[in-house]
């Protein structure tokens, strides 16, 4: 069984391309043509499961079409679109101590300016425009950005999921 800690995202499946199974996946690492991967995990119904790469092209920077073992026809690959597509940490080229934006969710966000104030948890980061932003909900239940600079990161422990900030004075006050 494979297990979420085991694996991190790095894309997601489109759309059937042709009728012979192929498939197109939008990623953000290619890792799996870097490391000569024979497998890509996907979420199906929330459910880690691995599948065989038969072959694989390029079809820009950050997609390419993907045929998988015994998905042979469009409607086989169309059961597969809009899945998650991770990759085995044990077979990633990747620094232990590196991390994606995918597996930070769920850190809590902790301001050492305020006496190690925290800030909230961890949702999600997008990452759409240049600026990447955290995605916190406060303890009080609110949503909230915070810039994700890496001159307002101080620490980060992976094992206790905790990343500690020094955010510039006044912006967690920019609602009030």
């Amino acid at each position: 069984m494979i297990r979420q800690e085991d694996v991190y995202k790095i894309g997601e499946t489109g759309k059937p391309h042709g009728v012979k199974g192929e498939l197109s996946f939008m990623f953000d690492d290619d890792v799996f043509d870097r490391v000569d991967a024979p497998y890509l995990v996907l979420a199906i119904d929330g459910i880690l499961v691995p599948f065989f790469m038969e072959e694989y092209r390029f079809k820009g920077r950050s997609t390419a079409l993907v045929k998988f073992c015994d998905i042979d026809t469009k409607e086989q690959a169309a059961a597969l679109t809009g899945c998650s597509v991770f990759f085995p940490k044990s077979l990633s080229d990747r620094d232990e101590n590196e991390i994606t934006w995918d597996e930070i969710k769920g850190f809590m966000l902790i301001d050492n300016n305020i006496y190690n104030k925290e800030i909230g948890t961890i949702t999600s980061v997008d990452d759409s425009t240049a600026n990447v932003l955290f995605e916190v909900k406060t303890p009080l239940g609110d949503n909230i950005l915070i810039p994700a600079a890496e001159e307002f990161i101080q620490n980060m422990d992976t094992e206790k999921k905790i990343i500690t900030v020094s955010l510039p004075e006044g912006l967690l006050d920019l609602d009030d």
